[in-house]
């Protein structure tokens, strides 16, 4: 599939496999497993990191075909999920950079372009969010809230 704004094709990457079946190297359980997501989640992680940590650390290498469940429903059902998503913080974070950068380097153009590029990416997913119930209907994205918020 094409990248959005550029004219480039996106790289291929690394494919899960296609046997969904628990692999029989794996010595973790499925209630082991959302015990290490849920100490994980309290430690502050995001599931994004979860992930990565139960694949590099514990040699788990898919979650749901142990547990039957994503790692968000997980932190669903233990209230342990942010009220913003992920996505939407990373996104939010990166804008403040943008932002800052641009208050030093005012004539930088293509940071410019980055910004406006990053905020139409928050505000396309925020109404995806909300179409699905996920963030309230009133949530707007705001560069001065976002920093209170972030921070």
């Amino acid at each position: 599939m094409a990248r959005l704004y550029s004219k480039k094709k996106g790289k291929h990457g690394s494919k899960k496999p296609l046997k969904k079946a628990k692999p029989s190297w794996v010595n973790y359980d499925s209630k082991t497993v959302e015990q290490l997501i849920v100490k994980l989640a309290k430690s502050g992680k995001t599931a994004g990191e979860i992930g990565l940590i139960l694949r590099d650390s514990y040699g788990i290498p898919d979650i749901k075909a142990i547990t039957k469940k994503k790692i968000a429903q997980i932190l669903k059902e233990n209230n342990l999920l942010h009220k913003v998503p992920d996505d939407i913080i990373a996104l939010i974070k990166k804008s403040i950079v943008i932002a800052k950068h641009m208050e030093t380097n005012r004539k930088d153009m293509p940071s410019k372009r980055g910004l406006l590029l990053t905020e139409s990416k928050i505000n396309r997913l925020s109404k995806y969010y909300k179409n699905i119930g996920r963030l309230p209907s009133d949530w707007v994205y705001d560069r001065n809230k976002a920093k209170q918020l972030i921070e």
